[in-house]
């Protein structure tokens, strides 16, 4: 009788979870290439993750930077009737924001993409409050307002999100229209309000207060589960990892980099961030160099011979007294018929695990316990 009202419950939790699908898009810098613009781009918007992960200023800052990478979203809804927007599920941040029907540009970044109307929203609540987004070129400012925010048949009331009302050309081509932060809620919020995930939380829509992220390099079949973990995402068990500072980040100790042994980087041990806003894996600018190096790479970029990918070595991440092994196939990008690493330098000591890191690690975010956790994930058919 006991067996079987746990085997119960556990159908129940399962039955409870509730599954985002994830969209592999086309990224920015594709849809630049094929215009031949990117590195018009890439010159005017430069790529500075830092600016992310900078305390925000008097705490309505909120930071902003181009994502040419980023092609992973999901499909929300806001208001009454639902008005659906594709978002970039970022767990480097806190904030819900998408475009207001009033957004300015002068490209096309507002009209190519979803905007807001709160005037056909029954359940919009405006207020007098304003937001600022901090780009690399200058900031721009945005409205607050409260609205009910749907996820499926799940559904979240009176959440706090900003509507951007000037838009900077940089937007024009990303895939998505908005960003939905599953950071701490520490972490600078907009305007001290409570994040998405803890509102559901706090609502009682899921049975437990954490999150798990699926990424797959093919089109369709990465996911956000959001009140647990499915096993059939991920094989072995999961190796649970202790946040390391109360930062507002997904923050974790780190041991130490190996390659065949050897160790190549974060000899001392070293803090990183586990960001599914960040595409590489990023590090600072000697150890990324390092890294490079020992992979093959003949270029400051990163580039490595496509040709040589099968022979590349493994690189180890010791964590917590568990080695991740990613393996070439993992973090070698492919454009057209060049090859680079997914090992990006920035000017900081701390490390960021983006989608390169959780494309091969099924990634639970624990926020009773304050852990991260990490198994192997799944290969999609088409990744084999």
């Amino acid at each position: 009788m006991k067996l079987a009202v746990v085997l119960f419950a556990l159908v129940t939790l399962s039955e409870c979870l509730l599954k985002i699908p994830l969209i592999k898009g086309k990224s920015a810098r594709q849809t630049l290439e094929e215009k031949g613009l990117y590195e018009e781009y890439k010159r005017k918007y430069r790529y500075n993750p830092r600016a992310k992960f900078n305390n925000r200023a008097g705490g309505a800052m909120v930071p902003m930077i181009y994502y040419p990478e980023s092609t992973y979203y999901g499909v929300i809804a806001i208001g009454t009737p639902p008005q659906s927007f594709k978002v970039l599920f970022d767990t480097g941040s806190a904030d819900l924001w998408v475009p207001s029907v009033h957004c300015r540009s002068s490209s096309q970044a507002c009209n190519n993409h979803a905007r807001f109307n709160t005037t056909a929203s029954s359940t919009f609540q405006p207020s007098s409050e304003t937001f600022s987004i901090q780009y690399v070129t200058g900031y721009m400012t945005g409205d607050v307002g409260y609205d009910t925010v749907t996820f499926g048949d799940l559904y979240v009331t009176h959440q706090i999100f900003g509507l951007s009302l000037v838009e900077d050309a940089f937007l024009d081509n990303l895939p998505w229209d908005g960003i939905l932060g599953l950071a701490f809620p520490n972490q600078q919020s907009i305007n001290g309000g409570t994040p998405v995930f803890d509102n559901i939380w706090k609502q009682g829509k899921i049975p437990q207060d954490l999150f798990s992220i699926y990424l797959t390099s093919s089109v369709d079949g990465s996911m956000l589960i959001l009140g647990g973990t499915d096993p059939s995402y991920f094989t072995g068990s999961i190796q649970w990892i202790p946040i390391s500072q109360p930062t507002g980040y997904w923050q974790i100790n780190v041991d130490s980099i190996t390659i065949n042994g050897n160790t190549v980087a974060c000899a001392a041990g070293c803090q990183a961030v586990v960001d599914s806003g960040t595409t590489e894996i990023l590090g600072p600018t000697r150890d990324v160099n390092n890294i490079n190096g020992w992979v093959g790479a003949y270029s400051e970029e990163g580039l490595v011979s496509c040709s040589n990918i099968k022979r590349m070595p493994e690189i180890i991440f010791n964590i917590n007294g568990f080695g991740f092994t990613l393996p070439a196939s993992t973090y070698v990008f492919s454009y057209g018929s060049s090859c680079t690493t997914g090992f990006g330098t920035w000017d900081n000591d701390q490390w960021i695990l983006g989608e390169v890191f959780m494309r091969q690690f099924y990634t639970v975010f624990n926020r009773e316990q304050n852990w991260v956790g990490l198994a192997q994930a799944k290969k999609s058919p088409e990744s084999d």
